[in-house]
């Protein structure tokens, strides 16, 4: 079953607000809380697929962020799935992304300051197998961060399923 309106509305909301009580939501829609109620359990139909606290990283200090590129030193299917096994161990690594382009991976790391980010460097990332090269860029400031592109909710939303 394909959403329509009424759902996108909801998960829109709920992609901004996912503790917004039924009451409220219903209020903002214009419905019931009857109405609302087995439209807001979405996730049944796998439009959501969890729901996550999003924390104020800088009060325990993580203060830096790094984009991290990695090649490896081979492509292999056996190169990549050591290389993938390792990284998921790695405690400071937030996001990791397999690449298409000259770099094979792309990965997140959060760390205090720079001497954090050289102690992560040297204790994590340089341990990682199959690696050949490694670039390392930090972020200056944040300027967009969502969990979803609000086109998906737009009146034209490109992704929106007709």
């Amino acid at each position: 079953m394909d959403a329509d309106k009424i759902d996108m509305t909801i998960l829109a909301e709920l992609s901004t607000n996912a503790r917004i009580s039924q009451t409220e939501l219903s209020n903002r829609m214009g419905l019931s809380s009857t109405a609302i109620a087995p439209r807001q359990r979405a996730r049944g139909r796998g439009y959501i697929t969890g729901y996550q606290a999003i924390l104020a990283l800088n009060r325990f200090g993580l203060n830096t962020t790094v984009l991290v590129r990695v090649t490896l030193d081979s492509q292999s299917d056996e190169a990549l799935k050591l290389f993938e096994t390792g990284i998921v161990k790695c405690p400071s690594v937030i996001r990791c992304f397999l690449m298409s382009g000259s770099d094979d991976y792309l990965f997140v790391v959060l760390a205090r300051d720079i001497e954090d980010f050289e102690k992560i460097h040297r204790t994590e990332l340089s341990c990682l197998p199959r690696v050949s090269r490694i670039q390392s860029n930090f972020a200056l400031r944040e300027i967009v961060n969502r969990a979803v592109p609000p086109a998906i909710f737009g009146r034209q939303g490109r992704y929106m399923r007709r």
